[in-house]
């Protein structure tokens, strides 16, 4: 093993910076390739100097920038009377498989920066979703959706004692 050159860091953190979601190994190949043998100890190290730390990347919703858009336009609609308002939030839980998470290096601000996040997609099968509403006034009734989520076909099929009075 070597020590790290002033060179060899400063690849590792080009690296980094342009791809969040390099693992250590990958960086101890690239330093091979280049000439110099490293522990992946020495490629965190290295990073934790740097102010980097090894993370969870963050899930949010996959979105297009129309999406957002009507998202933000909705919300300022609806500023003046946020008491008319009812939001649903769910959430989808693997059965089968793994849920894996997905590791990247980042300082503590950059979290919800793009390259730091995973895209999420709600599809498939082999899950369960779980969904709830809520309003200014309160939380309603946790409820398990069979059979996928169906926006708002499922909300017509609540019983009224599921939202907050």
């Amino acid at each position: 093993m070597q020590d790290l050159t002033l060179r060899g860091a400063s690849m590792i953190m080009r690296k980094v910076r342009d791809q969040p979601r390099t693992t250590r190994q990958d960086l101890v190949n690239d330093l091979k390739r280049a000439g110099t043998t490293v522990s992946k100890k020495t490629i965190s190290n290295t990073l934790r100097r740097h102010g980097l730390k090894s993370c969870s990347a963050r899930k949010v919703p996959l979105l297009k920038p129309a999406h957002v858009q009507a998202r933000l336009k909705f919300a300022n609609n609806h500023l003046d009377d946020p008491e008319k308002v009812m939001w649903s939030d769910e959430t989808k839980i693997e059965l089968f498989g793994l849920n894996s998470t997905r590791r990247v290096w980042r300082k503590k601000k950059d979290e919800y920066n793009p390259k730091n996040t995973i895209p999420n997609v709600k599809h498939g099968g082999g899950n369960i979703i779980l969904s709830v509403c809520f309003s200014a006034k309160g939380t309603g009734q946790l409820h398990r959706i069979e059979g996928g989520w169906m926006g708002p076909c499922i909300a017509r099929s609540w019983p009224t004692t599921s939202f907050p009075q």
